[in-house]
């Protein structure tokens, strides 16, 4: 990385956000496909049941909570963060694959070769992520500007969730379904993943870039100096419970596609509903936060998300239709929700920047990241202990069983009630917030 001056100012040029963006094909899918399809596929094809799965899934993804503070740290003393997206987001690609690419039919065997090769993806993205989350803050000053690339990031991160998230449970299908479909799902995404990862190298390297002068001499001391960032905590915590609510929906797409709707391909249909609106909605909250501040904006997005969530429960009296535009009103939610968040970030980080003098977006993106997979983590085991509390039934044929009336009634109070409650009062956190 180079130092630049006050060219920062300035405008970034299209070919940067784009490349930038690009990153999204890599951080969307392994952010969302994971907890659409892992806790489905350890129970109705593994056969492992609920509560075991849901720790299978949580323990590699709290792994990331230590390793990524460090991957910021090597990630600073480096002043190289694109190599680190190329290293490892080619890493990930492969690693993607190889977790629904085991060897071991159904049982306890199979169920720990997919933690260890989960537990290692988290690693490699871990590595991508820190790196990536860190550049904006680096590559420009002006906040009007961060906002700009981060409606871009998003944008592009909603289309990568949306091909991911709505296509990786097609081509299960389409696959022949069980473990072989499982398998070409992954090939699907890791090739998604190693795309991404070339265009956001490629594409950003032409970029300025900004680094501090210096760097506090110990891990331990910038983590002081984050935890000492009253406002970063606070945003911080609020990300943090939130992405435990939206993983908790999205770990139990398919489950209320089966349980509750009841229509073939329907987790496909329920992630498009859920993804679509947010391409269209990108620039209304764009508009939102220039005219009422992002804090604002992020509250007004995070109520939108909880109410759509709480309609939900309504779901069983509904037809098809109307449960497809509830979901889409709790996408347009989640849009704002990411769009605020990650423009809020670079701000703080830039404060601090300009208060301590030294570069220490590694460790704030490294907290933030590792938080994020916290949440995005505990949502898929908190819906594991609904499953397994309301007596959900495990198989191993590739097809779901069928459920009794109290296991359904888990099933939606996992996608709708669950989400609402974290998502809407976590906003309360944000009360004393200030850039």
């Amino acid at each position: 990385m180079t130092v630049a001056g006050p060219s920062h100012d300035v405008q970034l040029s299209r070919r940067v956000v784009t490349g930038y963006s690009l990153g999204s094909l890599v951080t969307g899918p392994f952010g969302t496909v994971p907890g659409l399809l892992l806790l489905p596929y350890l129970t109705d094809t593994l056969g492992v049941a609920a509560g075991v799965a849901g720790l299978l899934v949580l323990l590699p993804k709290a792994w990331d909570v230590l390793v990524n503070p460090v991957a910021g740290r090597i990630s600073d003393r480096s002043g190289d963060r694109r190599g680190f997206l190329l290293g490892a987001g080619l890493a990930l690609g492969v690693l993607f694959a190889a977790i629904f690419a085991g060897p071991f039919a159904a049982g306890a065997a199979a169920g720990a070769y997919v933690a260890v090769a989960f537990l290692a993806a988290a690693t490699a993205f871990a590595f991508f992520q820190v790196p990536y989350v860190a550049m904006p803050a680096e590559l420009t000053r002006g906040r009007a500007e961060r906002t700009r690339l981060m409606t871009w990031r998003v944008a592009v991160l909603a289309l990568a969730i949306l091909v991911s998230g709505a296509l990786a449970p097609l081509v299960v299908d389409l696959g022949g379904g069980g473990r072989t479909g499982h398998r070409w799902s992954g090939a699907f995404v890791g090739a998604l993943i190693v795309v991404g990862t070339l265009g956001v190298f490629f594409g950003t390297r032409t970029a300025p870039s900004r680094t501090a002068p210096g760097q506090e001499p110990s891990l331990r001391a910038q983590l002081r100096i984050a935890a000492a960032n009253a406002s970063f905590r606070r945003l911080l915590l609020c990300y943090v419970v939130q992405a435990a609510g939206i993983g908790t929906m999205l770990a139990g797409v398919q489950y209320f596609a089966d349980h509750v709707i009841g229509a073939d391909s329907g987790a496909t249909f329920l992630f498009a509903a859920f993804v679509a609106p947010a391409l269209l909605v990108m620039p209304l909250w764009s508009r939102v936060g220039a005219r009422h501040g992002k804090r604002r904006g992020l509250i007004a997005a995070s109520l939108l998300f909880a109410a759509g969530a709480l309609a939900l429960l309504a779901a069983p009296a509904l037809p098809g239709p109307p449960i497809y535009l509830i979901v889409a009103l709790v996408g347009c939610g989640y849009a704002g929700q990411q769009v605020f968040a990650l423009a809020m970030l670079p701000d703080l980080i830039e404060g601090d920047t300009e208060r301590t003098g030294r570069r220490q977006a590694g460790v704030f993106t490294g907290l933030w990241t590792a938080g994020e997979t916290l949440g995005l983590a505990l949502g898929p085991g908190i819906y594991a202990l609904v499953l397994q509390l309301f007596g959900y039934v495990s198989s191993s044929t590739g097809e779901a069983a069928a459920q009794d009336a109290t296991a359904r009634l888990g099933v939606l109070l996992g996608f709708s009630l669950v989400p609402a409650v974290l998502v809407g009062p976590a906003v309360g956190l944000l009360r004393r917030y200030r850039d």
